[in-house]
């Protein structure tokens, strides 16, 4: 009997100790997290971080509070039964679109929030953060994987606080720099763009269950795929001006309907964040500034009618979710010029002659494939279940990364999704067709 004892009271302490130090790496992970957001908002004032451009962008100091709203409405207000909130009317400027956590201003209306400003935004981050590494010493798994979904989603946003605080810098005629480039890009000439045969017939798609994932990615399912062909690069800049060059935005037999309404009402006529200076020099704004459009580069910042035009235009199409994903399996996903705050943060051209290149990083690619529930799917119970689901209409999938995207949001089952229309975020094009 005293043996048993002794046994059970090891393993209790076994269970302690494993307990603490999954405690202690999510404590760090969540660190690391919340300092790099502080950290992409340093040369921004309070004005740069209140203003919204447009109803699709959010201030950055939106951003930062929405994240710590987050934390505190999911985590805290829910499992620290002590936790006394920074602000009690903080929910309803911060809460994004979840139904059942209360009352929230439009969204279009964030960038009327001058107060709080954004060093009191800064104290209710650093207030928070220290209520949840408290609550972290006797989280359960459940609260663990909580705060787990907190921090990929606020990665999440730290790529939309960049696409949007290029949007912003974009109206300003003083075209200011984000952050300035380290290095002198050097353009090349892209090389010929190379058909690569994919898998067909069944194939698995959807997240393996290894490591983290959102709900929309899952479940793992079978696919059947017919017989095609990818692109081993992305469409270049120089491909899209000769699109232009032959009257791409002017032709209304390669455009979907809907598209090409837009195009007319919108008077689309290149992509979003090019300029033509002195008549015959097209240079593209980023977050680096105003610099000479990049002959070899990704062409990027183009909606899903404007792919899917081109697409038509060369006589082939976009890739289906399924292809793109299938493709993507065995790649290396840090490839490709990901998220580093120590590089300039805009596409690269194309490097070496592997079978298929560009899958991650430089520009998120279009597919064809509206943006559903995968067979199975089941929303989580609680308002933390709005997080994907209900936007499972009207959209269209994007697969890979950008240059903006935080590396660990780089897979081959990762799901961005957005309206045909939109293209402030660093969203490009690979191209398919059929065999």
């Amino acid at each position: 009997m005293r043996m048993r004892a002794v046994s059970t009271m090891g393993f209790e302490s076994l269970m302690l100790r494993a307990t603490l130090q999954a405690a202690d790496r999510t404590r760090q992970r969540f660190a690391e997290v919340r300092s790099k957001s502080v950290g992409l908002v340093d040369n921004l004032s309070d004005g740069d971080s209140t203003a919204q451009s447009m109803p699709d962008a959010s201030p950055a100091k939106w951003h930062l509070a929405h994240t710590t709203w987050f934390f505190e409405s999911f985590v805290l207000s829910e499992f620290a039964p002590h936790y006394r909130p920074f602000n009690a009317r903080f929910p309803m400027l911060f809460n994004s679109y979840y139904e059942g956590k209360g009352a929230r201003i439009a969204r279009g209306a964030r960038g009327s929030i001058t107060r709080p400003s954004l060093q009191e935004i800064l104290e209710y981050r650093r207030y928070v953060d220290a209520a949840v590494s408290r609550a972290l010493d006797s989280a359960q798994p459940s609260v663990r994987e909580l705060v787990e979904l907190g921090c990929h989603h606020e990665e999440q946003h730290q790529e939309l606080l960049l696409t949007d605080v290029l949007h912003l810098f974009s109206q300003n005629p003083l075209e200011p720099t984000f952050r300035a480039a380290t290095g002198r890009a050097t353009d090349v000439a892209p090389m010929p763009m190379r058909w690569v045969e994919g898998v067909h017939g069944a194939v698995q798609i959807g997240h393996d269950e290894c490591g983290f994932s959102f709900d929309c990615e899952r479940p793992r399912h079978t696919a059947w795929l017919a017989p095609h062909a990818l692109a081993d690069r992305l469409v270049t800049n120089a491909e899209w001006l000769e699109f232009m060059e032959e009257d791409g935005y002017r032709r209304p037999e390669l455009w979907l309907s809907d598209g090409w309404a837009w195009v007319r009402d919108h008077a689309i006529h290149a992509p979003l964040y090019w300029r033509l200076r002195d008549s015959f020099e097209w240079q593209q704004f980023g977050l680096d500034g105003l610099r000479p459009l990049e002959m070899g580069a990704p062409v990027c910042h183009v909606s899903y009618y404007e792919a899917d035009a081109f697409a038509r235009w060369v006589g082939a199409r976009l890739p289906t979710e399924a292809e793109w994903e299938r493709a993507a399996d065995e790649a290396d996903s840090t490839e490709g010029a990901v998220f580093d705050a120590t590089r300039a943060m805009r596409p690269r051209p194309a490097k070496g002659r592997e079978r298929i290149r560009q899958l991650y990083g430089d520009a998120w690619q279009w597919t064809g494939s509206a943006f559903l529930p995968y067979p199975g799917f089941r929303v989580a119970p609680g308002a933390v279940g709005e997080y994907n689901g209900k936007f499972m209409s009207s959209q269209f999938v994007l697969k890979g990364s950008s240059c903006v995207t935080p590396a660990g949001h780089a897979r081959a089952s990762y799901r961005n999704f957005f309206y045909p229309h939109q293209r402030w975020q660093f969203t490009g094009i690979r191209l398919a067709k059929d065999l």
